[in-house]
């Protein structure tokens, strides 16, 4: 079978978002995270297979343009001011299709590959490296091994970064629901533990302030 490239990518903090701002803005969100990823894919040569709530799963012939379309997706969806920050994975090899649909052990290790990423990440698998002969204006930085679920051997991943940018630092992110947040329209600061966060609403900074340290920096450690 030809080696094609599956691409999983979702907004990180879903879960948190819908609890803050109730399950219709969030399904909104879904609804333009995945109108968005779909206004790329052409430039990209990639298609969407399917939506799964937050996440969206395409597919794409070249693991160059896969890795470049990952970063665009993170770099140009997920750092809009009050979106949340979209995570990507993907890897490269076999797959069966039926019906419109691909399954195989190739799309199930992008999907988890998916899962490790953090938000602002784009991970990839050393298979997806090794095919992208083509790539252009991302650098890959290596990220270890990791023991994923339901796969045997240690995977290790890449991530992906545009050439020159050292991190995939962006907006501030808003600690209580995790969608970005333009400092200088941002609905409130609040300072602790010698870190300033930004609110999206007032509802996040007050909910921050009544529980600091369920959400503070300390919190993620």
């Amino acid at each position: 079978m030809v080696e094609q490239t599956f691409l999983f990518a979702d907004l990180s903090g879903f879960t948190a978002l819908t609890e803050v701002h109730g399950d219709e803005h969030a399904a909104d969100l879904a609804g333009e995270f995945g109108e968005s990823v779909r206004d790329l894919l052409s430039e990209h040569g990639a298609e969407q297979i399917k939506s799964i709530g937050d996440a969206v799963m395409l597919r794409c012939d070249r693991a160059g343009a896969s890795i470049e379309l990952g970063v665009r997706i993170v770099n140009e969806v997920g750092r809009q001011p009050g979106f949340p920050v979209v995570r990507v994975g993907m890897h490269t090899g076999p797959a069966a299709e039926r019906e419109g649909d691909w399954f195989g052990a190739t799309v199930n290790l992008a999907a988890r590959i998916s899962a490790e990423a953090g938000g602002n990440e784009v991970l990839l698998s050393e298979a997806t490296r090794d095919a992208a002969t083509d790539l252009r204006g991302v650098s890959l930085r290596e990220r270890g091994r990791r023991t994923t679920r339901n796969v045997a051997e240690p995977v290790l991943l890449f991530e992906a970064l545009v050439e020159g940018v050292r991190s995939n630092e962006g907006l501030p992110i808003d600690p209580v629901c995790r969608m970005a947040v333009d400092p200088e329209n941002a609905a409130g600061t609040l300072r602790h533990d010698g870190v300033e966060y930004c609110f999206c609403s007032l509802e996040c900074a007050r909910t921050f302030a009544q529980h600091p340290e369920r959400y503070g920096e300390n919190s993620r450690r």
